[in-house]
């Protein structure tokens, strides 16, 4: 049998098949990245899905994004209201070039185009893009750029920055898996927010209890302190400040504050219509401002403050008093959420400010009820048993002779001294000196405790007449500076053993009169402190007397209580 020395098959058959096993192979080889790039989307994805921390999460989208196309630089921006980027989340830079750079990116240029117009955008080069800013010194080269949102519920959340591919370009299925990955981001951002929006809101149930507790339960500390201090910690903020209505109602003051520039800003006062705070005293609604022109409306927008918050506390439907919590400029905007659970935090904390100001003012009845109780103790039977000694020590005086006699009435005028100061006493204890206007009586009583460690004992003080219904205002301060004026001269110099002080008005006029039992004048100094009670007193149509001994020094100051005509 003939067999021939090889076989061959047709040239033009031949070439058909290397084609399409090359054709397969490559379809082969395809298919297979196709499949491994699908794989590293799926552990891209279970990546993303498994953290549940926010932080976490946003870094992990942008380093699984930056592995799974094989690009050097990854970003995340995280939008603000106002169109600018409040967080910007990198890798690939080291360290040192990042504090080289400085401030981060805020949205402008092509990170901002994409903001504008929230498509994916894919470059080979980002020179050649017109919306390209350039880089800031010290930012490294960077060329190919691929850009993709990241939406939750159809709103843009932020966007994804890839740059740098390893093959030098982007390509249209790098785009797909980003965007792919985008979607899962979304989700994965969202059950983040709202797993910290739970732990943020027993965190707040919890603290609103605690504060309650801790500002019903503090003798000394002051509960709008307690009440800002844990603030600052609950919204994470930078500076929390408790404002009040000031007197005449169109400033308002801060009471109390806790953290940036917190020691500068107690007790100062703003103008009622250009503060955030102002709105909520008007409105009575808790207010969010986290951009815009409004900035000029926080309490310290000199300090660089951005995000705000304003937060009423009311009672019985009228505002008390209104809670500021703001943040640094350019640090994470505050949530509607964050509003919601401050404004039931505030809500509870007006309760229990209400609490604490009836449980005030219940004590301070009780002290008003015992003060009462000892007044009219002191009147009922103390006064009426010493009136009694007194007329019959005098009826006892009447049957004998001198000098037994005299004795005895010079102890009943001690005696109706005694009484005299116990009226003052009285008084003193019976009208509240807080609230309102402080009348003269109580500004006298208030003198002397003062006056008392100068003197190294208490002055005796005695009223008669209406002085609280005559000596008002100005004569009320000329009168307050006379007495501190002649006490002080009393303390310095005289050397006195005792002193006493009586303040008389009616209809025609008033008369200061102090006494000492000092050395008398002596000292030029004295004199030319009296010369200031004679100006007050001339100026005011009366005059001030002054007779001195080595037996001590008697004050009279004597001025109507109608003023001379032409005085202003």
């Amino acid at each position: 049998m003939f067999m021939p020395d090889s076989i061959s098959f047709p040239d033009a058959p031949r070439s058909q098949l290397d084609v399409a096993l090359t054709e397969l192979v490559d379809h082969a080889r395809d298919v297979m990245v196709t499949q491994g790039r699908l794989r590293a989307l799926l552990r891209a994805n279970q990546a993303v899905v498994e953290l549940m921390e926010l932080p976490e999460v946003l870094r992990r989208i942008v380093e699984v994004a930056v592995e799974l196309v094989d690009a050097r630089y990854g970003a995340l921006g995280v939008i603000a209201p106002n169109g600018e980027l409040e967080q910007f989340i990198h890798v690939g830079m080291p360290d040192a070039e990042v504090a080289a750079i400085g401030h981060l990116p805020v949205g402008h240029g092509l990170l901002g185009a994409l903001t504008d117009d929230p498509h994916p955008i894919r470059l080979r080069h980002i020179a050649d893009d017109s919306r390209s800013a350039g880089f800031p010194a010290h930012h490294p080269p960077m060329d190919s750029f691929l850009g993709v949102p990241i939406r939750i519920r159809g709103t843009v959340f932020g966007n994804l920055y890839l740059s740098d591919h390893a093959s030098g370009d982007f390509s249209a299925d790098d785009v797909q898996l980003v965007t792919s990955l985008a979607a899962t981001a979304g989700f994965a951002i969202e059950n983040a927010r709202l797993y910290a929006e739970t732990r943020s809101r027993q965190a707040w149930s919890a603290a609103s209890a605690e504060v309650t507790a801790s500002m019903l339960s503090a003798d000394e500390e002051d509960p709008m302190v307690i009440l800002v201090e844990r603030l600052l910690t609950l919204a994470d903020a930078d500076l929390v400040v408790m404002t009040t209505l000031a007197a005449g109602g169109d400033e308002i003051q801060v009471r109390a504050a806790s953290g940036l520039a917190a020691a500068e800003l107690v007790g100062r006062r703003f103008p009622l219509n250009e503060t955030i705070a102002g709105r909520a005293f008007d409105g009575g609604q808790p207010l969010l401002v986290n951009d815009g022109p409004n900035h000029q409306m926080t309490i310290a927008a000199q300090h660089g403050l951005g995000a705000v918050m304003a937060l009423p506390l009311s009672a019985n439907g009228t505002v008390q008093s209104v809670v500021v919590v703001t943040k640094k400029h350019g640090r994470a905007s505050f949530e509607n959420s964050d509003l919601e659970m401050a404004a039931d935090f505030a809500g509870q904390a007006s309760v229990a400010l209400e609490v604490i100001k009836s449980r005030t003012a219940r004590q301070q009845m009780l002290v008003l009820e015992d003060r009462g109780r000892i007044a009219r103790d002191l009147h009922d039977h103390v006064i009426q048993q010493l009136f009694g000694t007194g007329l019959l020590l005098q009826s006892i005086a009447g049957a004998l002779p001198p000098p037994a006699s005299v004795q005895i009435l010079e102890s009943v005028n001690n005696i109706d001294r005694a009484i005299a100061q116990i009226r003052t006493a009285i008084f003193a204890l019976s009208t509240p000196s807080s609230g309102g206007s402080i009348t003269v009586r109580h500004r006298f009583i208030d003198l002397v405790t003062e006056m008392t460690t100068s003197l190294g004992r208490t002055p005796t003080l005695e009223f008669g007449g209406p002085v609280d219904l005559v000596i008002t205002d100005s004569l009320a301060d000329d009168v307050l500076a006379v007495a501190r004026e002649a006490l002080t001269n009393i303390a310095r110099h005289a050397e006195a053993q005792s002193a006493s002080i009586r303040l008389v008005a009616d209809g025609a006029g008033l008369e200061l009169s102090i006494d000492d039992d000092g050395h008398g004048l002596r000292d030029s100094t004295r004199r030319s402190g009296l010369a200031n009670l004679e100006v007050r007193a001339t100026s005011r149509g009366g005059t001030s007397t002054v007779e001195s001994s080595s037996a001590g020094t008697q004050l009279r100051w004597r001025v109507p209580t109608a003023q001379p005509t032409g005085r202003t």
